[in-house]
């Protein structure tokens, strides 16, 4: 549907990271094409499909008639880097043509997409305008990424996100707290350190795992039995997980909606000042509780 006067044809629902909030976002492919993660449900409404590159090629010229001077641009849906370099490129070229004051192109990824590029057309896509890509990698735990049906192994989440950084590409990734249950709850914290700590991204955030069909629903797709995890449960995981992180200059956030718990920081330096923050949350679960009702506007 078209938005007022605005030349952009979105296929909704239309899904953006908080930090582009600024961004223009173009559409260039629709949905995911894993689209099986037990967890969730952004494109289980939409068939995986490529743009017509006229269609994104128009909707850049005439969006650049208009506001020519946008400076941030995110590429949607779930994970455009599985185009073709070349289709890539194209895309690329346009947008730096017609936005000449951007700063950057950032993108949604999967592992496996980044990992079926060379070192090359990386290095090419960076140097084309894409600077950084987000990637959800949910747990470093092999045992939890296969029951919640992720499609990725911890070697091959580091493969990738490694190939993406040696190419000058930044990362932002992504920890779901609580998506093991309280079963896998201490490997799922230990092995998601591990994997930030392997690739040192520049960016990371953990968000709590929620249930937008209830928690029967997941249980349901989570592939062995899920026992939801309290309050307490969820500040005890994240403790556990931020003790083991030995990151050198990570820019780290919990300050989703869904979290308990606002960290914000740079890991490692505030490492100790959020573990304090962690142990008085434990030790007071209520304060922790009535933030995030507060936070869902109940």
């Amino acid at each position: 549907m078209f938005y007022r006067d605005f030349p952009i044809a979105y296929d909704e629902p239309l899904f953006r990271p908080p930090s582009e909030a600024d961004s223009l976002i173009l559409q260039v492919t629709f949905g995911c094409t894993w689209n099986k993660c037990s967890f969730c449900e952004m494109y289980t409404t939409k068939n995986f499909r490529v743009k017509k590159e006229e269609d994104v090629l128009k909707e850049i010229k005439a969006v650049a008639k208009i506001e020519p001077g946008i400076r941030k641009i995110f590429l949607a849906d779930g994970n455009p880097m599985v185009l073709s370099t070349q289709k890539l490129l194209v895309i690329l070229k346009a947008i730096k043509e017609n936005f000449p004051k951007n700063r950057r192109v950032t993108t949604y990824a999967l592992p496996r997409d980044i990992s079926a590029k060379t070192h090359e057309e990386l290095v090419e896509l960076r140097e084309a305008g894409l600077k950084m890509v987000y990637v959800g990698i949910e747990s470093g735990d092999d045992e939890v990424l296969k029951l919640m049906n992720k499609g990725e192994t911890y070697s091959s989440t580091v493969e990738g996100l490694l190939k993406a950084k040696a190419a000058g590409i930044k990362l932002s990734v992504i920890i779901l707290e609580g998506v093991g249950g309280m079963n896998f709850t201490n490997q799922h914290a230990i092995n998601s350190a591990k994997i930030l700590n392997a690739i040192q991204p520049e960016f990371a955030s953990v968000l709590v795992l929620s249930f937008p069909f209830g928690v029967n629903k997941y249980k349901e797709r989570f592939l062995g039995e899920y026992i939801p995890m309290t309050i307490p449960d969820l500040l005890k995981e994240m403790e556990v997980f931020i003790s083991h992180l030995q990151l050198d200059g990570t820019i780290f956030r919990s300050n989703h909606a869904s979290n308990y718990l606002v960290l914000n920081g740079i890991l490692g330096r505030d490492k100790q000042l959020f573990l304090e923050q962690l142990q008085f949350a434990i030790k007071n679960p209520e304060i922790a509780g009535l933030r995030a009702e507060w936070q869902r506007g109940l």
